[in-house]
């Protein structure tokens, strides 16, 4: 394989020309690749350690906020116990946040009867049991809500839009 034609001092130079037996012209697909490219820049590791302690920071800010509850908490809530909120939990039936030590916490206003009525259902749509994920859809504003969280939307009767868009962005 070789140069595809004269050097131009304008133009990056072709280093090989790659033939797909698909087409038609044989000299139709070419691949180009500046001599002088240099390999993606990486995130420092010191930005990278900032990164994680900046959000380890904010996830144990928000497991200590006022309308957090224990399993044990939300098991006495639902009259339940807290071998059964563990099995929701796992499941993608309740939002359990996982935290540094042994247990979970759980936001006390997924036991409203809108929202408890579409953890599930959110669940499946987003593909995911996992707190974290399903707490950070909810909480977030999102754009095809006009800017409003998931959790308000739900909140309002718009259940079946939230469920649509987490469907979509769990695809």
């Amino acid at each position: 394989m070789g140069l595809t034609g004269p050097p131009d001092p304008g133009r990056l130079e072709m280093k090989e020309t790659i033939q797909h037996p698909s087409t038609t012209n044989p000299r139709a697909s070419a691949k180009t690749r500046p001599s002088n490219l240099q390999p993606p820049s990486y995130v420092p590791a010191a930005e990278v350690r900032s990164l994680l302690a900046n959000s380890l920071a904010a996830r144990q800010q928000r497991l200590g906020a006022a309308d957090m509850i224990s399993t044990d908490e939300a098991a006495q809530l639902v009259q339940t116990t807290r071998v059964t909120i563990n099995a929701w939990i796992a499941k993608g039936r309740a939002i359990g946040l996982t935290q540094t030590k042994r247990g979970f916490r759980m936001p006390r206003w997924q036991f409203e009867p809108s929202v408890w009525a579409a953890l599930p259902k959110l669940s499946a749509a987003l593909g995911t049991a996992e707190g974290w994920a399903l707490l950070s859809f909810l909480e977030s504003p999102h754009g095809g809500l006009n800017g409003i969280t998931p959790r308000q939307a739900i909140e309002q009767g718009q259940m079946d839009k939230v469920i649509r868009i987490a469907e979509h962005e769990g695809n």
